[in-house]
């Protein structure tokens, strides 16, 4: 029997600069809600490292596999670091190109009130 057939572990959330983690100590940390733009084959290798971590036994969430990343770039030496992002591809901003939905106007109407739209299909 292997190391990777047992259960699978959660990954413990390391401390960063010595710094003690806040959900250590019994009290959540706060939390920031965020949405970025990426190329699709960077997506596909967090789904690729995902299932690495599963094979090995520990299981992860997105943002902590972002996270465990953060925590890697900033255990590098300053030369190394900026190789690295050096390297990282430049990407457009914002939402993809799709559909774009019409806003729906709510309260009054125009100048052609109720009255008007009405008296449209009367015959006089």
């Amino acid at each position: 029997m292997t190391d990777t057939d047992g259960p699978v572990e959660r990954a413990a959330q390391p401390a960063i600069g010595g710094a003690t983690p806040a959900s250590s100590l019994g009290e959540p940390g706060k939390v920031i809600r965020d949405s970025f733009t990426m190329p699709l084959a960077d997506y596909e290798l967090i789904g690729a490292l995902k299932q690495r971590c599963i094979g090995l036994g520990v299981a992860m969430k997105k943002s902590e596999l972002l996270r465990a990343g953060l925590a890697a770039l900033t255990g590098l030496p300053d030369e190394r670091l900026v190789e690295i992002v050096a390297a990282v591809e430049s990407v457009k901003t914002g939402r993809p190109p799709g559909k774009k939905k019409k806003k729906r106007r709510k309260g009054k109407k125009g100048k052609k009130g109720k009255k008007a739209h009405r008296q449209k299909g009367r015959k006089r």
